[in-house]
C-alpha cells in the first residue's frame, strides 16, 4: 500500500514567499537595492554589537531574519477575502487581529495571515496584510454602485490555484509536484499588470474619493504593493536610503528609539508612479507600490498596550509637521513614561517574555528545588528571560504608510467605524486575538520550565 507525502505547509509558505520575492525584485527594481541596505546595515549592526548577535543566535532568530518578510494586499470583496484564507491555510497562516484603519481615514478594515505556532515562525514568519475594502463608506451611493459592479466582474483567482486549495483541502495536503504547481499559480493573485480594468473617467471618480479606492477597484488583482524586510536599525536605514537613490517617507511611525525595542516601527520609500494603459487606449499613471523596512521589537501586554495608546495620543498634537528628527525627538520625551529595562517590563507586567532553562538551571535545577518563584529563579541563574518578538501590526502605523505612499489626507467621514463582526462575516472564521497568542506563549515556556525543574527534583529523589 503506498501513501501519500506530502509537503509541510511550512515549506509550501518559505516557497512561495521567496517566489513573491523574486518577483517583486523584477517588478520594482528598487527593492533589490532596499534589501541589500537593510542586509548591510544588519550585518554592520550585529558587528557593532556581539551581546544582541549572540542573543539573536541563541534564540535562532539569525536563521529567519534573512527570509522574513511581510506584504500587504487589499480586496474588494467578501468572496475575495474568504478564497484569500483558503489559499493562506494551504500555507499554514492563520488571520490575526482585527485593524480597523478607517480610526485613521482609510475606508478599509484588516486582519494579518501568518502562522502562529514557534516552529513555524522560525522557519518563515511571512505575513501578509490583508485588507478589505469598506465600499459602505463611500458616501456617494453612485460611487459606491459603480465600484461594486465592477468588481464583481472579476476573478483574482487562476482556475490552478481554486482547483489546488480545493484539493488539499479534501486530501489535506499537497504533493511536490502540486505545491509547486500551487506556489506558481497563487503567485498570478499578487503580480502587477499595467492594464486597468476601467476607463480614465471611473478611475479618476473613484482616485477622487480615495486613491486607495482605486488601486483595489480598477486592477485585476490586489498586486502586492510592498514586501517589507526586518532590519535592526532602522534609523540607519532611513538616513542611507538617500545614499541608495530611494526616497524616503517623511517620518518613521510606531514609537521612538529605545534600548529596549517595543512594538513594531516602520518607514518606507515613496510609491512609484507606474504607466497604466486604461479602457479605450487611454494611457496614465497609477500610484500605488512602494518599499517599507521594518524593526520588531517586544510584544506588550494588555496594560503594555494601554499605556504605549495613552502616550502616542498624547504625543499626536506635538508631532504634527515636524520632520522625522524633531519627530523622534519629541516621541522619545512624551514616551520617556515608558519603561526601557527589560528587568522594569517584566516585573511590572507590560511586555510579554519567553522562559528556558539556563545551563546552570539544567545543571542545578534539581539541587535548587522547582517551587521557587520566576524572579528567584531568575536572580539564581536558572532561568532566563527572553523578550517576545512582535508579530503583528499596529493600525495607525499601517494607516501612516497608506497614507504617505496614496497621497490624501484625514478622510473623517470614515473615521470611528469599526466593524469586526462584519469582516469575521465576510472572512468567513473569526480572528485568532493576538494578546492571547502572546500571553499563551508565555505561559507555556513558565510551565515547561516548571515541569523540567520538577522532573529533575524527582529524579534527584529516586536516585
Amino acid at each position: 500500500m503506498t501513501t501519500t507525502t506530502f509537503v509541510s505547509r511550512d515549506e509550501i509558505r518559505h516557497r512561495f514567499s521567496t517566489a513573491m520575492s523574486a518577483m517583486y525584485q523584477s517588478e520594482v527594481p528598487q527593492y533589490e537595492a532596499l534589501l541589500e541596505l537593510v542586509e548591510r546595515v544588519n550585518r554592520e549592526t550585529l558587528e557593532k554589537a556581539p551581546a544582541l548577535a549572540e542573543r539573536f543566535a541563541e534564540a535562532g532568530e539569525l536563521k529567519r531574519l534573512g527570509v522574513e518578510r511581510h506584504g500587504a494586499i487589499r480586496v474588494g470583496t467578501a468572496e475575495e477575502l474568504a478564497m484569500l484564507r483558503r489559499l493562506f491555510a494551504v500555507m499554514g497562516m492563520h488571520p490575526v487581529g482585527y485593524y480597523d484603519l478607517s480610526e485613521a481615514g482609510v475606508p478599509v478594515h484588516s486582519t494579518a495571515f501568518r502562522p502562529i505556532d514557534d516552529a513555524s515562525l522560525a522557519r518563515n514568519p511571512f505575513r501578509i496584510f490583508t485588507s478589505l475594502l469598506r465600499l459602505e463608506l463611500i458616501e456617494s451611493a453612485e460611487l459606491r454602485e459603480r465600484a461594486a459592479a465592477i468588481l464583481v466582474e472579476r476573478d483574482i483567482f487562476t482556475r490552478g490555484t481554486r482547483e489546488l486549495i480545493a484539493l488539499c483541502e479534501e486530501r489535506g495536503g499537497l504533493t511536490d509536484e502540486q505545491a509547486e504547481r500551487f506556489v506558481k499559480e497563487a503567485l498570478e493573485t499578487f503580480r502587477w499588470h499595467r492594464d486597468a480594468t476601467v476607463d480614465l473617467e471611473t478611475y479618476k471618480a473613484l482616485h477622487a474619493e480615495h486613491r486607495l479606492i482605486a488601486d483595489v477597484v480598477c486592477f485585476r488583482g490586489p498586486h502586492i504593493n510592498h514586501l517589507t524586510p526586518r532590519t535592526l536599525d532602522i534609523d540607519d536605514v532611513q538616513r542611507r536610503m538617500p545614499e541608495a537613490g530611494m526616497n524616503p517617507k517623511a517620518i518613521i511611525e510606531g514609537p521612538p528609539r529605545r534600548n529596549c525595542p517595543i512594538l513594531l516601527r516602520q518607514t518606507s520609500f515613496k510609491a512609484l508612479e507606474e504607466r497604466v494603459c486604461f479602457a479605450g487606449d487611454r494611457q496614465g499613471t497609477h500610484t500605488a507600490r512602494f518599499g517599507e523596512i521594518e524593526q520588531r521589537g517586544v510584544a506588550l501586554t494588555a496594560k503594555g498596550r494601554e499605556l504605549y495608546d495613552r502616550l502616542l495620543t498624547a504625543s499626536r498634537e506635538q508631532i504634527q509637521g515636524l520632520d522625522n528628527a524633531a519627530h523622534q525627538r519629541v516621541l522619545a520625551e512624551v514616551f520617556s513614561d515608558f519603561p526601557d529595562d527589560e528587568v522594569v517590563l517584566r516585573r511590572e507586567g507590560l511586555a510579554f517574555f519567553e522562559y528556558r532553562l539556563t545551563a546552570k538551571g539544567r545543571e542545578e535545577g534539581a539541587k535548587r528545588g522547582a517551587d521557587e518563584g520566576l524572579e528567584t529563579l531568575i536572580d539564581q541563574g536558572l532561568i532566563s528571560a527572553r523578550p517576545i518578538t512582535y508579530e503583528d501590526f499596529l493600525p495607525v502605523s499601517a494607516a501612516g504608510i497608506f497614507q504617505s505612499n496614496l497621497g490624501g489626507g484625514h478622510h473623517e467621514i470614515y473615521a470611528g467605524n469599526a466593524n469586526r463582526d462584519a469582516f469575521e462575516a465576510a472572512l468567513g472564521a473569526t480572528v485568532t486575538d493576538e494578546l492571547a497568542l502572546y500571553a499563551a506563549r508565555e505561559k507555556g515556556s513558565i510551565e515547561r520550565v516548571h515541569k523540567r525543574l520538577s522532573e529533575r527534583e524527582q529524579l534527584k529523589l529516586d536516585g
